[in-house]
């Protein structure tokens, strides 16, 4: 786990703004921080922040200096399984040898920024499915950049401001938001699989990466071997050269993730799930949450003995922590979605730096319930409901969320290389309500300086998977159909035939009622800077209602009322944190 940032000029010496970058990267994670440098030249400025004292970077490689987050997890497939040399430094070698289009061939999650000192040239890049982060902002001939947002924000050039973009990325996209978009005015995400080329003062983004459409050949018996052995690599490959845990819901992609693990290594594997105070009094079955997790977990505890650990959240703990959450991603998201997460991750941390978790697999092999229903993908099937949506703001800022909404959604349409049905789903929930899931996990993570692996984000995986026929990956018209039948003899029946069920989330009353507290609070603040953007009377309705005059989640499954509640409350001190201004 790392931190990068730096700022190149390629019209004039800037060496002498040594200060603006250890600003910036003072703004970064001071936890755990043991090791940290700078490399300064004319026309770069290029810092690192590392959590490994022996990991020294910027790296000056041959013709190359490179700030690198993340890992390769095909240095042997690379050549290099028996180098000494870091991973930054097999990127560099790499790069030398085969030119900037070698990326495509590393398998990890990795963001770096490297700079070639022979041509004058920086390039910024990013692993297959973003999973590692890297921000971008060009002004004044200066591209600044970093792997989290807050040191952007710290160059003085930087100004904090939301116009009608990221309005509508807030309320018409948010939680998610669109390939490159930040909500910030004038900041940029790189997007996943793309590499940015900074060179003649001027910004080339490069996709090196994406989804081939093949004929799938191979009958299902074929198929499901092939499956299981690219899974199975995927897997090996990601288990570190350290102790380490997996994350355990019961469910099948976590359990599948833990089984093989398990029979990976050498002794019990340790295991952690989460809960909430009084969870089991206050369930309440829905068609995304059908049961508990606990029976699960205790089946899976007993098939492949697992050292198992319970995390119990109390609700006071998740509201108290949204505004860490929100930090944690430098935008408002998911609320407790994500603040449970990131006190999950907190509680693991004491005793492991790294989790295998099964994130990615309902993306991968069809496992959300909007995938089975008739679709006539006029929007995305997560967030239908934009007249509720547009309700939210304040009239007077004269948006139309869905004029924007629908040209993001057509935008994608355009970029998604197939015109099946299915396939297009398949993009739409991989590239974004699956973005927003892996973003959540890397940046709750990352907060605790916490590594979340997953093991059904190998793009060599998804690769393979994608051309399968929709009838065979469904086998039975199930979701995951293809991988519960791989399953059998490996996983419980209980476990493998179980109905999907979500990241769980706090049913307990008491959570409602304090979020509606807060967001009463703010709303009674004539000086909240989100009265601008927010319709009171809407927002009044839906605390006085308890929430249930809002009866559309916001968000897919994961976001209801108090979920809706704790958006808002997000977005008003993500106002004031960042002291962000309104610029229409």
């Amino acid at each position: 786990m790392a931190e990068i940032a730096g700022i190149s000029n390629l019209k004039e010496n800037i060496s002498k703004d040594i200060n603006v970058l250890n600003h910036m990267c003072n703004s970064l994670s001071q936890k755990d921080i043991n090791s940290q440098g700078y490399y300064v030249k004319d026309n770069i400025l290029l810092g690192y922040k590392g959590l490994d004292s022996l990991d020294e970077q910027p790296v000056l490689h041959r013709n190359f200096v490179i700030s690198f987050d993340g890992t390769l997890y095909n240095r042997n497939e690379l050549g290099f399984s028996h180098s000494n040399l870091s991973d930054a430094q097999i990127v560099v070698e790499c790069i030398e040898k085969s030119g900037y289009d070698v990326i495509k061939t590393f398998n990890g999650a990795f963001a770096f920024a490297i700079w070639n000192t022979k041509n004058n040239e920086l390039v910024l890049a990013r692993d297959h499915f973003g999973i590692k982060p890297i921000f971008y902002s060009f002004i004044n001939d200066n591209l600044i950049f970093s792997s989290q947002i807050k040191a952007i924000l710290a160059h003085p050039l930087i100004k904090t401001k939301i116009d009608s973009i990221g309005i509508c990325e807030l309320f018409g996209l948010g939680p998610a938001h669109a390939p490159a978009n930040t909500v910030f005015k004038d900041i940029h995400e790189l997007k996943s699989a793309h590499y940015l080329l900074f060179k003649d003062n001027t910004i080339i983004l490069n996709k090196y990466w994406e989804l081939q459409n093949k004929e799938h050949i191979e009958d299902f018996e074929t198929t499901c071997d092939h499956v299981k052995s690219l899974l199975t690599n995927a897997i090996k490959r990601q288990i570190p050269n350290e102790p380490f845990c997996t994350f355990l819901s019961g469910g099948l992609d976590s359990s599948i993730i833990t089984k093989y693990a398990s029979n990976m290594i050498d002794g019990r594997i340790n295991t952690f799930s989460v809960d909430y105070v009084d969870n089991d009094k206050n369930f309440v079955k829905s068609e995304f949450q059908p049961n508990s997790d606990n029976y699960y977990i205790d089946i899976m505890i007993k098939n492949a003995a697992l050292k198992h650990h319970d995390i119990v959240i109390d609700t006071p703990e998740l509201a108290d922590t949204l505004e860490d959450a929100m930090v944690a991603r430098n935008l408002p998201s998911m609320a407790d979605v994500d603040s449970s997460l990131l006190l999950f991750c907190k509680n693991v941390k004491k005793d492991f730096n790294i989790a295998l978790s099964g994130e990615c697999a309902d993306e991968v092999f069809g496992g959300y319930p909007w995938m089975f229903k008739e679709n006539d993908l006029l929007t995305f099937p997560w967030s239908p409901h934009l007249d509720e949506r547009q309700k939210v703001i304040n009239s007077s800022l004269n948006i139309n969320l869905k004029e924007y909404v629908d040209l993001k959604f057509k935008e994608t349409l355009a970029e998604i290389p197939s015109d099946d049905d299915k396939k297009i789903l398949t993009h739409l929930n991989l590239y974004w309500f699956g973005k927003t899931l892996i973003d959540r996990s890397e940046r709750m993570g990352r907060y605790n300086n916490f590594d979340i692996r997953m093991p059904f984000a190998d793009y060599e995986l998804v690769e393979y998977v994608w051309n399968i026929p929709w009838e065979m990956k469904t086998k039975g018209n199930r979701e995951k159909g293809l991988l519960r039948d791989i399953m059998k003899g490996i996983l419980p029946d209980e476990i493998r035939e179980r109905k999907k069920s979500p990241y769980p989330k706090t049913h307990n009353p008491n959570y409602l009622l304090k979020v509606k507290n807060m967001l009463l609070e703010i709303m009674n603040d004539s000086d909240a800077p989100i009265h601008a953007l927010i319709n009171r009377e809407y927002v009044m309705n839906v605390i006085n209602t308890d929430g249930k005059s809002f009866t559309k989640p916001w968000y897919g499954q994961l976001m209801t009322g108090p979920q809706f509640m704790a958006y808002l409350i997000q977005i008003n001190m993500w106002l004031v944190k960042y002291d962000v201004k309104i610029d229409m």
